[in-house]
């Protein structure tokens, strides 16, 4: 079990997806067609083998929608894991009664893709997501050719996510229910293969939800300073899309 996509909303999805681009290195793979259906527009960005995704409303009225008139502006909008065994942990989320508002069941070009979204008044923080890809290697929501897309000069995968919440224990709590997963009380940080969930005081006035993302990069120092000179340094954080990147 692990981080795989972590997804910002946001009112302008091109401006967003170019300053991440260029600030981390990275290249577009795929525009997804069937998220219309949600009413809204997207782009995948690989970091390695994990991903960012971008939406952005295009009618009103959506989940995002509400989400960033919430939130007063864009932000850290949901947590994609990746699983093991889908059957396994969908039987784990209906025999703790938490209710899941969304479930997807796709075969597409030898691929099949499974996943279900839960419903985000009860985990809390962020919408979450657990999903699974057979064969392992695939990940369809980035389309089938987003390996062609990886460039692994400045920036190697995302490792973690940061929430905040006025009760991060409580807040917490919820998740380690959401995952099967026993949290660190001391640290509030929930480990997953290759990454974690880390829950914090709030540390703005925005309220309960994804503060920031952790990326793995190759040179800190270099990256720090292409943001500072396209302006998008906040307090010593690059701070894009209502989200702080923190550089590992």
């Amino acid at each position: 079990m692990r981080i795989r996509q972590l997804v910002i909303a946001a009112k302008e999805r091109n401006q967003l997806a170019s300053q991440i681009c260029e600030v981390f290195d990275l290249e577009i793979a795929f525009y997804d067609p069937g998220i219309t259906h949600f009413g809204l527009e997207n782009v995948l960005i690989p970091v390695g083998n994990t991903f960012i995704e971008i939406v952005s409303p295009i009618e009103e009225n959506t989940t995002a929608e509400r989400f960033l008139n919430k939130r007063s502006g864009d932000g850290g909008y949901m947590v994609i894991i990746e699983v093991d065994d889908f059957v396994k942990e969908k039987n784990r989320i209906l025999g703790n009664n938490i209710k899941i508002v969304w479930e997807a069941d796709r075969n597409e070009n030898g691929v099949h893709a499974q996943a279900i979204h839960l419903h985000p008044k009860q985990v809390g923080g962020a919408i979450l997501s657990l999903d699974q890809m057979k064969p392992k290697s695939a990940w369809l929501w980035a389309g089938h050719e987003w390996e062609s897309h990886i460039n692994n000069t400045s920036s190697n995968c995302l490792v973690g996510v940061h929430i905040q919440s006025s009760l991060p224990k409580a807040l917490m709590s919820r998740w380690e229910e959401a995952l099967g997963k026993k949290g660190d009380p001391e640290g509030l940080k929930i480990s997953l293969d290759e990454s974690y969930i880390k829950f914090t005081e709030e540390l703005d006035d925005r309220g309960e939800g994804i503060n920031a993302f952790k990326i793995s990069v190759k040179n800190k120092q270099t990256i720090l300073e292409k943001a500072k000179s396209l302006n998008l340094l906040e307090d010593g954080n690059i701070f894009i899309g209502g989200v702080n990147f923190l550089l590992e």
